[in-house]
């Protein structure tokens, strides 16, 4: 299991991958809210591919004003640092209030990750 998500949250992101792989055009509520301590990058993650467990898809928000719908490996989410040396950690606190495709426009609009 990766650290930067539960088991829970595992399931879940592979349920909305497996959605996604098949073809379905999906909006779903983001399941985790990863993000650097000591920067300004957020990542709300909806779906992992089922494929390898890694990919993970949602709003990449990598703190230059540009958030946008892509894709990230967890493992390279894994080996992220900031200036001070903070590895990217879950937001063990983040209660999801919209569809993905919610939080991407209000970022757009915004310049960053809001919530």
């Amino acid at each position: 299991m990766n650290p930067l998500i539960t088991e829970d949250e595992r399931r879940q992101l592979l349920a909305h991958g497996q959605a996604r792989g098949a073809g379905r055009v999906i909006d779903p509520l983001p399941v985790v809210r990863l993000f650097t301590p000591d920067a300004h990058a957020t990542w709300l993650l909806a779906a992992l591919d089922p494929a390898d467990g890694d990919t993970a898809w949602g709003v990449m928000d990598v703190g230059i004003g540009m958030p946008e719908l892509g894709e990230i490996k967890l493992s390279d989410l894994a080996s992220i640092v900031g200036p001070n040396k903070l590895p990217v950690r879950r937001d063990r606190y983040f209660q999801t209030a919209r569809p993905l495709s919610e939080y991407l426009r209000l970022a757009q609009e915004n310049g960053s990750v809001v919530d």
